[in-house]
């Protein structure tokens, strides 16, 4: 919109801003600080979570900006003083940030994302960084469950139309994260380079006088080498015509309704029956893991899933927390805090993530140590044969962002480590069925 900038500097709660104006004026907001982002619990049922979003992250961070437009605002409604203001003007974070690479698999009590910064600098991003970590985990949860349940099979993300504009580019990037071979949002397509799928939804057979006539439109605009959606009126005569008008070279065939598992077998069975062996069936109609799952048996080659995965499969945030566990005192010495309250508590003090893996290179339990990655000594804690995978990563070091791990080539990186994190689970990790964390977290002091 015109006046508008891409700052995600307002992509922030109110206190956030004035938190930090009380700080400047107590001469307490350059403290040495240290956040955490985790989650307490999984949600109800599941046995792991994925770290996604990392990467949207660090473009945020790197957007956080504090415009005219912005300082306006902030002055004309009166949200904090002349001084926070200028302090907003100039900000820039200079900090560190580390955490699990995105992609990993995630336990409850792990400490995902570690921020080390002054106060001000690091209470400012808590908002945007929790906002983009909780939503596209929470999707790319989901979509690993999905993509496991395939097996092999493609699944293709097709739920723009089930969520904000901007939040269907980041499911299907999350997505994509877990394992999707494809997405039908274009922007997240042109923005992450993404592969895009799509050819023709039942309104374009209703705009035709019959069926022959749309698909002979759709294949003299793109050979055969397209998808009929067959479903529109009656499926086998669907499947028949669309065997006429693109020859027995037609690339698929797509059912979007009915018992999907037996429709599938009599699509199978007729199209070769027809000459056209070679051609796929790819399904859609409100799927999610479980109904995936239930068609592993089914002569189906691709799954499309809209609703399901944009939403996190009925787990729609993965209830991340971003607290301060590290703080200068008065004296310059570091020292931990933590909150005591009973149902949310959290473990002062700087901590860092391993991964115990058995001889067989087996997930066994994540491992959380006290102190910096330099405090411990991974050998000292590893069992014979067994090895501990450091889990923290750089990602942002005296504000010069590791470039690696964003745009395109973020999501490639991303994908390929959630592709080996879930590997190292036990097969068990991959039921749907209701059930613990796949392994347990321990804390030990170095």
């Amino acid at each position: 919109m015109p006046g508008f900038s891409p700052t995600t500097a307002l992509l922030t709660d109110r206190y956030e801003l004035t938190m930090v104006q009380a700080a400047l004026a107590a001469g307490t907001a350059q403290r040495r600080s240290v956040f955490e982002v985790f989650t307490r619990r999984l949600p109800p049922g599941r046995r792991y979570g994925v770290f996604a979003g990392v990467g949207r992250v660090l473009e945020a961070v790197r957007d956080f900006r504090f415009g005219e437009a912005e300082l306006e605002f902030l002055r004309a409604n009166e949200v904090v003083d002349g001084a926070t203001l200028d302090y907003l003007a100039d900000y820039r974070f200079t900090g560190d940030i580390s955490g699990y690479a995105e992609g990993e698999v995630f336990f409850p009590g792990s400490p995902l994302l570690v921020v080390e910064s002054d106060f001000a600098q690091g209470v400012l991003l808590e908002t945007v960084i929790l906002s983009i970590l909780n939503y596209d985990s929470a999707v790319a949860a989901a979509a690993s469950r999905m993509t496991s349940a395939a097996g092999s099979r493609p699944c293709l993300e097709m739920g723009g139309r089930r969520a904000h504009e901007q939040a269907a580019v980041a499911a299907a990037r999350a997505a994509m994260v877990a394992g999707f071979a494809g997405t039908s949002n274009l922007e997240a397509g042109r923005k992450y380079d993404l592969p895009t799928i799509g050819t023709a939804a039942h309104s374009f057979t209703l705009l035709h006088d019959s069926e022959e006539e749309a698909f002979a439109a759709q294949v003299a605009a793109y050979g055969p080498k397209t998808t009929l959606l067959v479903d529109t009126y009656d499926i086998p005569a669907g499947v028949r015509r669309a065997i006429e008008a693109a020859g027995t070279g037609l690339d698929s065939v797509r059912l979007d309704s009915g018992d999907l598992g037996v429709v599938a077998r009599e699509v199978r069975e007729q199209l070769d029956a027809l000459g056209a062996a070679g051609t796929k069936i790819v399904v859609s109609s409100d799927l999610d893991e479980y109904a995936i799952a239930a068609l592993a048996v089914a002569p189906v080659d691709s799954y499309g899933v809209g609703t399901s995965v944009v939403t996190g499969s009925g787990a729609p945030t993965a209830s991340m927390v971003y607290k301060l566990v590290l703080r200068e005192g008065a004296s310059g010495q570091m020292e931990p805090v933590e909150k005591v309250s009973r149902s949310k508590a959290s473990l002062g003090g700087r901590k860092t993530a391993l991964r115990r893996l058995d001889p067989s290179g087996r997930a066994s339990e994540e491992l959380v140590v006290a102190g910096a990655p330099d405090s411990w000594d991974p050998s000292a804690l590893a069992e014979e044969g067994e090895t501990l995978r450091p889990l923290h990563v750089p990602l942002i070091v005296g504000g010069e962002i590791d470039e690696r791990y964003i745009g395109p080539g973020g999501v490639t990186r991303a994908a390929a480590r959630h592709h080996a994190s879930r590997g190292e689970l036990s097969p068990a990790a991959r039921r749907l069925s209701a059930g613990d964390p796949a392994i347990p977290t321990m804390h030990e002091a170095p």
